[in-house]
C-alpha cells in the first residue's frame, strides 16, 4: 500500500526532486523517443537531437541557458523566434475561413451487387470440395471427393478435361501463376501437380505428408509450393528440385488452409487448434500467432490482395479479417452458417468498392460489404452446404461456387454501370438463359473410383470434434 504521507513536506525539496527527474529523463537515452508518426511529426521535431549522444544533448541544453552568451549569439536566438513566429493574427483568420468553407467529403455509398446464376456445371459424382479460378482468368478447376479434378472453360462454362490419378478424395487444388500447372492434394496423403493443357500428371508426386494433404497454395514466382495436412505440419517444397525444403511443426490439430502473401515471403497458416500463424518462408521462423479469445477452430486463411491482412473463417459463423503485423482484429463478418464444415471465400471488386463473399451451409452465397460489413447480397442454388467460393481475377463481376450437391456453379453481377467494369461484353450467355446446364452431353461422368470406406465427401470430415463456444461473437473495429 503506497504511503501519500511520506512525500517531501518542502516546497523547496518538491521542485528540486522534480528538476532532478527531468533532467534525468532527457539525459537518459533509452527515455529519448526515436520514432514519431507522421500525425505527431509538427510536435516532436525536437525528436532529431535524439541522434546525438547522452552528453552532447545534455550539454547543448546546458549552453542554450548559460550567462555567458554573447551579444550576437542572443541577436541570432531572437531572430530565429521572431521567424518561427511571423504569422499574424490575420493569417490565423484566414486559416479558420477556409476550414470553415472545406467541402466535406462524399457520402459512402452502400456496395450494389446484383449476382446471378448462369451456369450450372455437372459432371462430379460426389461433392465438390474446392473450385478456382486461373490466375489468367481462362478456366475453372474443381476437385472432389470422387477422386477426380475437371477443368473448365470460365466463359463458356464447357468441360475440358478431367485428371485421374488419386486413389482417394481431393480436398485441395492449386493453380501456378503461369496458369500452366495445376497442384492436387488429397487424402491418399500425396501431392500431385498436373499438365493443364493435356492432363498429364508429371511423373513423380510430392510425398512427405503422414496423413490427408488438405490445403495448397504457390508461390507468387511458382517456385515453391506450401501444403498443410491433417498430420498437423506445413511443409514447404521446391518445386524445380521436386523436394521438400522445410517441415514446419505448425499446430497442434489439422492444419486447415495455408497461404503465400503477394511477394512470396510470408506464409499464413491456420488450424483447428484456433491458431493463425504467420511464416518466414526463407527461415522458417514463426513471426506471429494469433488467436481469437473465444479459441473458435480456424479452417481457412488468405491474405488480403495488398497483404496487409488476413481473412480467417472460423467455426462459429464468423469470418474475421485481422491485422497480423498488431494482431488485432479489424472486421468481423457475420450472417452466414459455418458451425461444421470447412468453408472457403475470396475477396472481389466491385467497381472502386470491394467485397467479401463466403458459402455457407444453408446452401448460400453470401457478399459483404468489406468497409461496412453489411451483407450486400444473398444468393442461392446449390442444395446444401456451398463449400466453397472463388472470385475472377483481374476483371470483376464473376464468381465461381461448387457444393456437397456435387455441382460447379458460375455466377454474374448483371447491375448495370459503366463504371464497374466491362466483363459482361466478354461474357457469352448460353441460349438457355439463367442456369443452364451447360455440356452435358460432352460430359463425361466418371465412375466412382473411391473405395466404400472413402469419405462420401472430403470436407464433410467435420473439424468440429472439437467443443465449439456457440456464444455470440463481439465485433471487433
Amino acid at each position: 500500500m503506497s504511503d501519500f504521507n511520506s512525500a517531501p513536506s518542502g516546497d523547496s525539496e518538491i521542485r528540486h526532486s522534480t528538476k532532478r527527474r527531468r533532467l534525468s529523463a532527457y539525459d537518459s537515452e533509452t527515455d529519448t523517443p526515436r520514432y514519431s508518426s507522421p500525425e505527431n511529426d509538427g510536435d516532436h521535431k525536437s525528436y532529431r537531437s535524439s541522434k546525438l549522444s547522452p552528453r552532447q544533448d545534455t550539454g547543448g541544453r546546458r549552453r542554450s541557458h548559460s550567462s555567458d552568451d554573447s551579444a550576437d549569439d542572443r541577436d541570432r536566438s531572437f531572430r530565429r523566434r521572431s521567424r518561427s513566429s511571423s504569422s499574424t493574427p490575420d493569417s490565423h483568420r484566414s486559416h479558420h475561413f477556409d476550414d470553415d468553407d472545406a467541402p466535406s467529403p462524399p457520402a459512402y455509398k452502400p456496395l450494389k451487387l446484383n449476382y446471378k446464376q448462369k451456369f450450372i456445371l455437372k459432371g462430379h459424382t460426389k461433392g465438390v470440395s474446392q473450385v478456382r479460378f486461373s490466375p489468367d482468368g481462362r478456366w475453372i478447376a474443381s476437385c472432389s471427393a470422387d477422386g477426380t479434378i475437371k477443368i473448365w472453360d470460365a466463359v463458356t462454362g464447357k468441360h475440358m478435361r478431367t485428371l485421374e490419378g488419386h486413389l482417394a478424395g481431393v480436398s485441395t487444388i492449386a493453380w501456378s501463376p503461369d496458369s500452366k500447372t495445376l497442384a492436387s492434394g488429397s487424402d491418399d496423403k500425396a501431392i500431385r501437380l498436373w499438365h493443364r493443357a493435356t492432363g498429364k500428371p508429371y511423373p513423380a508426386p510430392l510425398l512427405g505428408h503422414h496423413n490427408y494433404v488438405y490445403s495448397l497454395a504457390f508461390s507468387p514466382k511458382g517456385n515453391m509450393l506450401v501444403s498443410g495436412s491433417y498430420d498437423e505440419a506445413v511443409v514447404l517444397w521446391d518445386l524445380r528440385a521436386r523436394r521438400q525444403m522445410r517441415s514446419l511443426p505448425a499446430h497442434s490439430d489439422p492444419v486447415g488452409g495455408v497461404d503465400f502473401i503477394r511477394d512470396g515471403t510470408l506464409v499464413c497458416s491456420c488450424s483447428t487448434d484456433g491458431l493463425v500463424r504467420v511464416w518466414d518462408t526463407a527461415t522458417g521462423q514463426c513471426l506471429r500467432t494469433i488467436v481469437h479469445e473465444d479459441n473458435a477452430p480456424v479452417t481457412t486463411v488468405r491474405f488480403s490482395p495488398n497483404g496487409r491482412y488476413i481473412l480467417a473463417f472460423t467455426l462459429d459463423s464468423c469470418i474475421r479479417l485481422w491485422d497480423y503485423v498488431s494482431g488485432t482484429c479489424k472486421k468481423t463478418y457475420q450472417g452466414h452458417t459455418n458451425m461444421k464444415y470447412s468453408l472457403g471465400g475470396a475477396f472481389g471488386i466491385s467497381g472502386t468498392d470491394s467485397f467479401i463473399v463466403s458459402g455457407s451451409e444453408n446452401g448460400e452465397i453470401i457478399f459483404w460489404d468489406v468497409r461496412t460489413r453489411d451483407i450486400a447480397q444473398r444468393v442461392t442454388g446449390h442444395e446444401g452446404v456451398v463449400c466453397w467460393v472463388d472470385t475472377y481475377p483481374g476483371r470483376p463481376g464473376t464468381i465461381v461456387s461448387g457444393g456437397l450437391d456435387g455441382t460447379v456453379r458460375i455466377w454474374v453481377d448483371t447491375i448495370e454501370d459503366e463504371d464497374k467494369n466491362d466483363v459482361m461484353n466478354d461474357l457469352r450467355y448460353g441460349e438457355g438463359g439463367d442456369g443452364t446446364d451447360i455440356g452435358m452431353d460432352d460430359i463425361k461422368v466418371e465412375n466412382d473410383i473411391g473405395s466404400d470406406d472413402t469419405p462420401n465427401v472430403t470436407r464433410e470430415r467435420s473439424l468440429s470434434y472439437r467443443s465449439i463456444d456457440r456464444h455470440d461473437v463481439m465485433e471487433e473495429d
